[in-house]
């Protein structure tokens, strides 16, 4: 995978990052307003710091194998 690929796949995972905390963000105010669950907000919270920290802070890296 040559540098173009790499920068073309980050900035597709950058979007469809950015549209899936948006969708979600949304939900997160018409439950906050129509419900006002903090159940349900708590779990949508969880959802986008599981995407976040998935997709940007490489946490997951700590338990993979390296690969060169």
């Amino acid at each position: 995978m040559d540098i173009n690929e790499r920068k073309a796949a980050a900035y597709r995972l950058g979007l469809i990052t950015l549209l899936i905390l948006a969708v979600l963000t949304a939900v997160e105010y018409f439950v906050s307003v129509y419900t006002g669950s903090l159940i349900l907000l708590l779990i949508i919270a969880l959802i986008k710091a599981a995407i976040i920290v998935n997709n940007f802070m490489h946490i997951t890296r700590l338990w993979r194998e390296e690969s060169h």
